[in-house]
Order: C-alpha cells, then structure tokens, then sequence
C-alpha cells in the first residue's frame, strides 16, 4: 500500500497552492458475494477496489479528488488536482513529519472470508432456503444472499497521521415471500457483524434466520389491514431502533447541525427527549457491524452519548464540520469508498436499556399497536417528520396482544416522539442495516430495548 515517504510527498503537493490541511485516504478492499434463489445458486462473485482519495482545505471549503492510480506519480497528479481548486495566493502550510500511530484492533478475526471455502458460504445459504420453504406451501420465493470485505486503509494527513487498519465484514440476509392468490407479504431477516465466517457457525443459525423471515412473511399474508389513528404504540427490540436512527440520529450528525438544517441545532444541555431515553452512538463496539478501530480520518473510534436521561449532549462530528461548529471530531467520519470524501455519520446506534418490563408495557397500554417488526421509511432531517414501515404488527386491546395487521406505518416528527416515550425496556439489541447519505451506504448498526411510544400516529385503513 501506501509508505510514509510517498504519502510526505503527496500531502505536500496537496498544499502547494495554499491548502491549510491535506489528507490520504487509500484503500484496497476484496468482495465476495452470492446470490442464491429458486433452489439454486443464481451468482458467485468476488471483485477488488482499490484506490485513493485527496481532501484538501482551505478554511471551511474543502476539495476531494480520487483515483486509482496509487503509484507515487498518479497520487502527486491526484493531489495537484484537488489543490487546483484552492486560490489563497501566497499563502503556505508546511506539512508535519508523517509519524506512524498504531492502532488497538478490537475485532478478532477467527475465519478470514478470503480463507474460507465457497462451498460453506453456499451451505448456510441452503440452510437458510430449505428452513424458509418448510414453514409453509404459502412460501412462493426465497432469496438469500451473502457477502464479504476484507477492507486495508492508510489514512495520511498533514498534522503528521499515518495510520492503518484492516476491516471485516460479513453478512447474510434471507428474504421469503409468501402468496395467496393475489396478495403477496414478505419477511426479512438480515444478520451481520465485523466478523468473519466464524459469525455463521457461533452466533447466527442460518435456518433460524430463514424461519423467522418466512415466519413474518405468513403471518402478515393473512393479517387484516391495520386501523388508522392515533394510539399508544410498544415498539420491539433490535430493528425497532431504525426510527430513533432514521428520524433523530441523522439529526444529529454534524452534516446537519454544521448547515443549520437540523431540529436539534443549538440545544446541546436542554431536554430533547423524556427523561427514560438515553442514546448512544458506540464505535467501540467489538466485532459489531457498524464498529471500526479508527474512522476513515483516522481519529480514534469513540462512545459517544448523544441523549443522557433526557438531555442532549453530544452531536456526531467530523472533522470538516468540526472546524465549523467549533468542536473537536467525535471518530465519526465515514465513507463508502476511496470515491467519496467522509463526514459525520452513525455507527452503532441505539436507545440504551431502561428499568421496565416490556410484558407490563403492553399490558397496561390498553388498546394500541405492538410493532414487533420495523422496516424502511423516509425522514426529513430538517424537520424530524418521518414515516415507517411497521412490517409485522398486532393490535393491542384492554393490554392483551389479538390480532396480527398489516399495512401499519408510524407517522411523527423525531423530537416530538422522544418526548412522547414513556417506558424503556431493560435488554437492547441490535440488528444490520445498511445508511445512505452524502458520504456513500456504510453498515449501520440500530438498537433499542421495547419502548412505548404514548401516543403517535398510526397510518392504516380508516
């Protein structure tokens, strides 16, 4: 990869024309893929990328260029490129020393996936196919997937960095469709982690995964439509964390706040939410999904409490952002590929554990919804207003679980449903997921206890 001469040279370059700070970021990352479907294996896939990309600032603008050139003349021609854009006449910044840093590897790698046989990678796929498909004959289509990375970087800046770190992931997802007649219902269950293969023989059972997808798939086939209004509504552990991510969590990053288009601007130490919500964003996490040693500037990872009983603490900062708001990077910088210049973005994300008990939540709810299952939705940053999918729900009535609905969704602006949380369950847990935003897709991880939400709008037939 990269060695700290070359990289001295090229941040140099980079600053030639008045830049005050310059960054590397190289990579060489190694995919592999498979797709299987209608009983048999549809796509076996492995690619590289590799590549480099040059950030140089002048004041709050700053100008990327990328490539995949990475010899020393296509990286210097790469720099000269990005320091094109910076006018600041005679102005100079010296590059530092270039002084190596190690980095504490939190993530034990037990099967590298470049070491692991195909042919297992195919059988957890079959495992999972053939325990979807034995749920029942209503099961008319399973898809099931699998992917690797093993990702090397080398980030380089100016003020002396050079670090480098190795990321894993791995992940498998099953998607089961049911159908009867006309109407068709899926289910989906995609677990993931920074982990190798050894993630599919310790912690994930393959046909578990496939069942419950199947499982969610038949349920909801049958289910009526859900009754639209407004109600009390206790939403389930793991996946049910995608509202707080999507409708707060954005809010809070610094691509937001640093522009003014957030709801949460200016209230660091006012309350935000009720006083049982705490959340966090946790980068420290070992071997979970959305974990890295370092971010992609570099900085350290961080746990980072953005809600405490209530009160907002933190936001999620890069370092760009950071010089506009004054505050120092948080280690959450990230980036899909060389092909993008990073900013703030979540990492593991979830509401932590409360004192209550999610059986007592509904119970003494009276009538509302039970949102077992979460999926995707839209959320205006600027604004918190959201809309979510609720992919498996029941109707709650007199606090006891009845029917199975379908066709939910959970309709509110962010703060106004942090407030509206009255009960946090003790035992979070989080499910995969994958962000999108200016930066690129990264692998999110959500979390959160059960919750109650005391009141929100709940979209269906009326």
């Amino acid at each position: 990869m990269l060695n700290q001469a070359t990289a001295q040279i090229v941040l140099e370059a980079a600053l030639s024309t008045g830049g005050d700070f310059a960054e590397i970021f190289m990579e060489d990352r190694r995919n592999n893929s498979l797709v299987l479907q209608d009983n048999r294996l549809e796509s076996v896939n492995s690619g590289r990328i590799h590549g480099a990309g040059i950030r140089v600032y002048h004041k709050l603008t700053a100008y990327y260029a990328y490539t995949n050139d990475t010899s020393r003349e296509g990286l210097v021609r790469c720099a000269l490129e990005a320091a094109s854009a910076v006018k600041a006449g005679d102005e100079r910044t010296q590059c530092a020393q270039l002084v190596k840093q190690d980095v504490r590897n939190a993530h034990y790698i037990a099967m590298a996936p470049s070491q692991t046989d195909t042919k297992l990678k195919a059988d957890i796929l079959r495992a999972a196919n053939n325990s979807a498909r034995a749920v029942s004959d209503e099961i008319s289509q399973v898809i099931c997937s699998y992917r690797d990375s093993e990702q090397d970087v080398v980030i380089a800046n100016s003020e002396g960095l050079f670090v480098t770190d190795t990321r894993v992931y791995s992940r498998m997802a099953c998607q089961a469709i049911a159908a009867s007649g006309s109407e068709n219902q899926s289910g989906f269950e995609g677990p993931g982690a920074c982990k190798g293969f050894e993630h599919f023989l310790n912690t994930v059972n393959p046909e578990v995964t496939g069942r419950q997808a199947a499982g969610t798939a038949v349920k909801m086939l049958h289910a009526p439509v859900c009754p639209a209004g407004t109600m009390p509504v206790v939403i389930g552990d793991g996946f049910g964390g995608v509202i707080f991510h999507e409708a707060c969590g954005h809010s809070l990053e610094a691509t937001s706040v640093a522009l003014g288009m957030s709801e949460f601007c200016g209230k660091l130490g006012q309350q935000v939410a009720a006083p049982c919500v705490t959340a966090i964003d946790d980068g420290t996490i070992p071997n979970e999904w959305g974990s890295e040693n370092v971010d992609d500037e570099g900085t350290p990872t961080t746990r980072l409490v953005l809600i405490e009983n209530g009160i907002l603490k933190n936001y999620m900062v890069d370092r760009l952002n950071g010089r506009r708001m004054g505050m120092a990077p948080t280690g959450s910088a990230r980036r899909e590929s060389y092909q993008y210049a990073p900013t703030s973005r979540m990492r593991n994300t979830f509401i932590a554990g409360g004192s209550d008990d999610p059986a007592e939540m509904i119970s003494t709810m009276g009538d509302g919804l039970y949102a077992a299952k979460m999926g995707g939705g839209s959320v205006n940053p600027a604004t918190g207003e959201f809309n979510f999918a609720v992919n498996e729900g029941y109707l709650v009535k007199d606090g006891k679980i009845t029917t199975p609905v379908r066709g939910a969704s959970l309709i509110g602006k962010g703060n106004e449903i942090l407030m509206q949380i009255d009960r946090v369950g003790r035992t979070m847990s989080m499910a995969q997921g994958m962000c999108g935003s200016m930066s690129g897709s990264v692998p999110t991880n959500v979390g959160q206890p059960f919750i109650r939400v005391k009141s929100i709008i709940v979209g269906g037939r009326a």
